[in-house]
């Protein structure tokens, strides 16, 4: 009686797996079409970032946007969407249909962690290419350094209403050395 029970729950859970497995990731253009509409409904701006599952920078950003000091100002603004890109052998079925090509709209030549910022009606207001000194575009990703954390404070000023406070707990937390 045990073994049949056991049978039945591994029986289960496999196919349970294997049903996860063969579901359809939504494709980009319909995960920007989903925070447009809720964007529209909550009156809010649209941060896209498109990374992948290997990348440890990509990480980091979520951990710092996630961070308890941080999260309830960034959801209080955005409507927070991934699209998975990049991936590599097995893990290139994570990637969302048409997230290169999005991507390539946007950062022709840009690594990842790159971020977008949207307006609800999804016209592009910032994104994470902040101006060098030799006049090309760099794209800051994860802002690590001092002058990368304020280009993204200066995004930050431009397409929200964070209070200049707000933006400091934001600005101190990305500063932090930890992950």
């Amino acid at each position: 009686m045990r073994l049949r029970n056991w049978i039945v729950i591994f029986s289960l859970i496999l196919c349970s797996t294997v049903s996860l497995a063969q579901q359809k990731l939504p494709t980009a253009k319909n995960i920007v079409a989903e925070a447009k509409t809720a964007a529209t409904k909550n009156n809010k701006k649209i941060f896209i970032i498109f990374h992948a599952s290997w990348c440890g920078w990509c990480h980091k950003l979520d951990t710092v946007m996630n961070d308890a000091s941080c999260k309830n100002l960034f959801n209080s603004q955005f409507e927070i969407r991934h699209i998975d890109v990049m991936e590599h052998g097995e893990k290139a079925v994570l990637e969302n249909p048409g997230g290169r090509e999005l991507m390539a709209q946007y950062a022709a030549g840009q690594g990842i962690p790159f971020w977008i910022v949207l307006d609800k009606k999804g016209n592009l207001l910032a994104d994470s290419r902040m101006p060098a000194a030799d006049g090309k575009k760099v794209n800051v990703g994860c802002p690590s350094t001092p002058e990368e954390i304020d280009y993204f404070i200066s995004v930050l000023q431009k397409t929200t209403s964070l209070l200049p406070r707000e933006l400091t707990i934001i600005k101190d937390r990305f500063s932090l050395k930890k992950s």
